[in-house]
């Protein structure tokens, strides 16, 4: 018979009982004693590979979180899983597959431990779409369950001006090469210093800011979001997340005790001060789907007119995550905000304390840092992301306004039918002041994989034309991308959305303000245009690309797999 210890809810189904002596035989070959079969038994999730920096070194991160849970009482079982370097796949037909890798990495990690009968789960992640992919499944399974960030990367040094750089300063490089500003040896010169080694990319860019909105949900250890990737206290955060699922088990807390909508408010008012990257509008509408938490697009607008952006961070501003690691991190931001009533401090976390309980003996940042605003002089009083709606996207769109851009754009249409189209249009000189960029069929069905534009909005800052182009897409941008940029236009063009019947010279409105995007037609015109509207083929028939758009719902719902299986 199974056993009754509730931290062994899941093993004791594998391992307990005559019957299970196979189960136990192949367990004996991968390392089990006797009393191993009767601990909480704990998956560590590592989403190491060679593939990208941001992963590189998450294997010697996984084998620290399994020491932990050994040392606590557990019995740790270290698997994998994948990832995909965006800022390699970037501006190519690979991008199509990260957004759908966030999909794959969840079912495998759920598929690992359903199957094996783990007790509690470490998921160690390191590039964008592995960690809200790894929180996915925490909520799928809801057995007790840690995130742990694998940490940021410490700025490259430009060798000449010995200033910092990173994988933005390398994208908006091509642009100024491509406008003459930039010769071959200067480029080579940034390409060669601005990713020093291990490390997700420095910015508050989209790894940086779901790290951080994971750590405020209440799924990480305090200011796991802010260490650096090469360091003791990297090392210390994986060993204390492998004690803390022994921990969570013994106390029976799982995820969605923990990733309550209060807990969601907490996660999106830290993005938001720190002025964090549009992705996380896409995947915390995903992670709350999956824990059956009712979040909208539409809860990013009520916070977002009550929290300021404090954080002076990359692209917009001038400081990366090291910055912050180095002044206390991630934690005497939430002690602020805890402070001015913009967080939950009821909310409980992985550390079975609540959100106050944590915070409360957390010092200030130091006087004299300049990296982080204090609330009584924001850079902006109220949030970045913006939820647009009007005629361009009845179903809402998502826009990156910084306050550096203005609130206002409005501007002839230039249109592309893929981001390789835009950018060569960039590069070449044919996008000119006054236009509104128009990147279509890039959507979650149309992509399909919903591609970031990095290349097309890195290429316009380093042309110089920042100030007077915008670019709109039914795609989505990097956390790196800035200017007057708009997203997740829904519906998109591959699903009869109005973005595909836009054409070269259409006057489009975009104001932050009134939160509205307009193309400037009269109803009958527009109407018309959508009646006379065909689907264009499936760019995928067979595999996972097909799959996926045959199964993704809208950006506006998190782009997720598993809404509408039913229909």
């Amino acid at each position: 018979m199974p056993s009754p210890d509730l931290t062994r809810r899941h093993s004791a189904i594998v391992h307990d009982g005559a019957d299970r002596a196979p189960n136990r035989s192949m367990l004996r070959a991968v390392g089990f004693q006797d009393a191993d079969f009767q601990k909480t038994i704990v998956g560590v999730a590592s989403t190491w590979s060679m593939l990208t920096p941001c992963n590189m070194h998450i294997d010697a991160l996984a084998r620290e979180a399994g020491a932990g849970a050994d040392a606590a009482g557990g019995k740790s079982v270290i698997f994998g899983t994948i990832t995909v370097a965006d800022g390699i796949s970037m501006g190519t037909l690979g991008m199509r597959y990260s957004l759908v890798s966030r999909e794959v990495i969840a079912d495998s990690i759920e598929t690992v431990c359903g199957a094996e009968g783990f007790d509690g789960l470490v998921a160690i992640g390191g590039c964008d779409k592995n960690m809200p992919g790894c929180v996915m499944a925490m909520a799928r399974l809801n057995r007790p369950s840690v995130f742990v960030y694998g940490g940021t990367i410490l700025p490259g040094v430009h060798p000449e001006t010995h200033e910092d750089c990173d994988i933005v300063s390398v994208f908006e490089a091509v642009g100024r090469h491509a406008a003459g500003k930039l010769d071959d040896t200067g480029l080579r010169t940034i390409e060669a210093c601005s990713i020093p080694g291990a490390g997700s990319c420095g910015g508050m860019y989209t790894a940086n800011t779901m790290a951080s909105a994971i750590e405020a949900l209440g799924m990480s250890l305090p200011n796991s979001a802010s260490q650096l990737a090469v360091s003791e206290e990297k090392k210390a955060d994986c060993r204390r997340a492998g004690e803390a699922v022994v921990a969570l088990a013994r106390a029976g807390i799982r995820p969605r005790d923990i990733m309550t909508k209060k807990a969601f408010e907490n996660a999106i008012t830290t993005v938001i001060a720190l002025g964090g990257s549009t992705n996380a509008v896409l995947h915390l509408l995903a992670i709350a789907h999956t824990a059956g938490v009712r979040l909208g697009i539409d809860d990013f607008t009520r916070i977002g007119r009550r929290v300021p952006v404090l954080g002076d961070l990359k692209p917009s501003g001038r400081y990366g995550m090291a910055h912050v690691s180095r002044i206390g991190g991630l934690t005497p931001l939430l002690k602020m905000l805890l402070d001015a009533g913009l967080l939950h401090g009821g909310c409980l976390t992985v550390t079975g304390r609540t959100v106050a309980e944590n915070l409360r003996d957390v010092p200030p940042y130091p006087a004299d840092q300049d990296v982080i605003r204090p609330l009584a002089s924001p850079l902006k009083r109220d949030s970045h992301i913006r939820i647009l709606y009007g005629n361009l996207a009845p179903g809402g769109a998502v826009a990156k306004i910084s306050g550096q851009e203005g609130v206002r754009f409005a501007g002839r249409a230039i249109v592309f039918e893929s981001e390789e189209t835009a950018l060569k249009a960039i590069l070449d000189g044919r996008v000119k002041a006054g236009h509104v960029i128009v990147v279509r069929n890039e959507g979650p069905v149309g992509g399909p994989g919903m591609r970031e534009m990095l290349a097309p909005t890195s290429a316009v800052m380093g042309k110089g034309l920042g100030p007077v182009v915008a670019l709109i897409t039914d795609g989505r941008f990097s956390g790196g991308s800035h200017g007057f940029v708009v997203g997740h236009i829904t519906p998109e063009a591959a699903t009869g959305g109005p973005i595909a019947v836009i054409r070269n010279g259409d006057r489009i409105t975009i104001d932050a303000e009134q939160s509205r995007i307009t193309l400037e037609l009269p109803p009958k015109e527009l109407k018309a245009r959508l009646k006379a509207w065909r689907p264009k083929p499936a760019r995928a028939a067979r595999g996972v690309l097909a799959k996926y758009a045959r199964l993704v719902a809208s950006a506006s719902e998190g782009a997720v797999t598993d809404k509408y299986l039913g229909r």
